[in-house]
């Protein structure tokens, strides 16, 4: 990572250990490999580090565009804490990278949402840049031949694990057939097997579609003529401005009051803006 990398996102401060390694490694495999590609972060202090008036709600943003050789536009990773009235608290840790026109190959999404020791939203996907129906070799390329699925299916095999439905039509909509959406509960076995399925199952699985994407996607040669890039541009617009709009937007300004929260979301606003 660059040295002026954001050190209290790398932190990752409120979870637990196995959370914490899959994260700092994910981020640092994603950015080890993409070293060259990637500029410093130059997001302003209160950006990178903010919080609620109260304290009760604190968060840590790190941003890194690329240079314009590169098929990456950005990575994102951010964490936000939150304590809940009820005396407990839920944590939210992401990270995102989003590829520019010049490329149509997916993104990537990875976010875990703990409201409990013992219950935990995990979403891992790499979201379609096109059509698959449309494009049927998009379907073939990215998501069978690369046996997408057989993570998926690895995780519906542990009892712990339901299928998610997000109450967004929106992020269900923009989700590839492969994707990971899951709730993961166990109030049986308690926070210690949470910890073990994060850690031998969460944590591997994880690692191994990021490899995916950043073999398969990342680094895939695609051609894209003028007409497709107008089409990227369009669509990969509508779905990052409903991005801040569905979940962002109604969030923070709940979170960490609309002074901190249009400070943050006007930053990350620069960035969604498709090229």
């Amino acid at each position: 990572m660059d040295s002026n990398n954001n050190n209290k996102f790398m932190e990752f401060p409120f979870v637990s250990s196995p959370h914490k390694s899959l994260m700092v490694d994910l981020v640092s495999t994603l950015e080890n490999r993409f070293h060259s590609h990637l500029l410093p972060s130059t997001l302003p202090n209160d950006v990178r580090h903010y919080q609620s008036q109260t304290g009760s709600a604190q968060a840590s943003l790190h941003i890194r565009a690329a240079h314009p050789h590169s098929p990456i536009d950005f990575v994102l990773g951010s964490w936000v804490h939150s304590e809940l009235p009820t005396g407990g608290s839920f944590d939210i840790t992401s990270l995102s990278a989003y590829l520019n026109t010049s490329t149509d190959a997916p993104n990537f999404v990875f976010e875990i949402i703990r409201s409990s020791p013992t219950n935990l939203i995990l979403i891992l996907d790499l979201p379609p840049r096109k059509d698959p129906v449309l494009w049927p070799n998009y379907l073939q390329t990215f998501y069978d031949d690369t046996h997408l699925d057989a993570h998926r299916q690895a995780l519906h095999t542990l009892p712990e694990v339901q299928p998610y439905f997000s109450s967004s039509l929106f992020i269900r909509a923009v989700s590839s057939p492969t994707g990971i959406l899951v709730r993961i509960q166990t109030e049986n076995g308690g926070q210690e097997r949470m910890e073990e399925i994060l850690a031998k199952h969460l944590d591997p699985v994880s690692k191994q579609v990021l490899e995916i994407w950043l073999d398969k996607c990342a680094s895939a040669n695609r051609e894209v003529g003028d007409e497709e890039r107008e089409y990227l541009k369009k669509r990969d617009g509508v779905i990052r401005n409903k991005t801040i709009e569905v979940d962002l937007g109604s969030s923070f300004p709940r979170l960490f009051g609309p002074e901190v929260a249009n400070r943050v979301l006007d930053v990350i606003k620069d960035y969604f803006t498709v090229s």
